[in-house]
């Protein structure tokens, strides 16, 4: 019988799946990053706000202590979210993606200073396939350079989202620190939208599927897997979560060549970069469960 932990990685790589469809929605819609966000993020906190409404009242009760750290986790999120979507939007799928990889680098190095202990050699060995591979597909694609450095900072944003909830989620629910995140990035899209832009006329008008790929995206998409994501912190590392990530790329460029096509299809080296990050998300899920193996044995 599967323990918590083997239950919280099946349910991790399900998740990254998930996330991997992510994208190609993002790019189906015919909206902005920052339209798509709005959108994504008020619905998603709406759904679970329902939720909370007819079974669980009890979640919506917070101490005022954690809401700096909520506001904090939505404004990460939510500015990640549309980096991430306006880097595909101006580059694509595939080569945003890909550089989503360079979390677990970013993670190994990060993760110490938040839960204060030593870095782990391992983890930066690891770390540095990821920056071989992310080299070459800088040289592979120049054109898109600009959607590159986009998609870094989205991947620094997203690093930090997950080391704050590490800690969150030690303290809290799963889905009163998703729904209280959502919801104050909702409200701080909002402000932002409402004292320093112009509303265009059909922000509110949905062409052709646009409709359906935007509930798919809010409800499966974020309220589902943002809970998720979360609450198998109670199992898995920060670290582990990120590295898992690195799958996310092959997933969302195997969709992305089937849907879009050619407009998809990358040089040769993009993939061989591709594949160096590959190799160092299975060497590293190797080492750890003979390391892990080797420990329990011993003890």
């Amino acid at each position: 019988m599967l323990n918590a932990r083997s239950k919280s990685l099946i349910h991790l790589h399900i998740l990254v799946f998930i996330w991997g469809f992510t994208s190609i929605l993002g790019a189906l819609i015919q909206k902005n990053s920052f339209e798509i966000v709005w959108f994504r993020v008020v619905i998603a906190s709406g759904f679970i706000a329902t939720y909370f409404l007819f079974y669980k009242r009890k979640l919506f009760k917070v101490p005022p202590k954690a809401m700096p750290y909520f506001i904090l986790g939505g404004l990460l999120i939510s500015i990640h979210w549309i980096l991430f979507f306006h880097a595909i939007k101006i580059s694509s799928v595939s080569v945003t993606l890909s550089v989503l990889s360079s979390a677990s680098l970013m993670t190994s190095l990060l993760e110490p200073l938040f839960y204060k202990r030593r870095i782990r050699p391992y983890e930066v060995f690891f770390g540095a396939f990821v920056v071989l591979g992310l080299s070459m597909i800088f040289k592979a694609e120049k054109d898109a350079s600009l959607g590159i450095y986009i998609a870094l900072l989205s991947t620094l944003l997203s690093v930090l989202f997950t080391l704050l909830n590490g800690k969150l989620i030690e303290h809290y629910e799963a889905t009163t620190i998703s729904f209280y995140q959502l919801l104050m990035g909702s409200l701080a899209l909002s402000i932002w939208m409402i004292f320093t832009m112009d509303i265009p006329e059909d922000f509110f008008v949905f062409e052709n599927y646009d409709a359906l790929w935007m509930f798919l995206l809010a409800s499966i998409c974020t309220a589902y897997a943002f809970i998720a994501s979360v609450e198998i912190m109670k199992e898995l590392s920060p670290y582990t979560i990120m590295i898992s990530l690195n799958m996310e790329p092959v997933y969302a460029i195997l969709f992305s060549i089937y849907i879009f096509g050619e407009k998809e299809i990358m040089s040769f080296n993009f993939y061989i970069g591709v594949m160096i990050i590959l190799v160092s998300v299975i060497g590293n899920g190797i080492y750890k469960a003979r390391k892990s193996k080797k420990t329990s044995s011993n003890s």
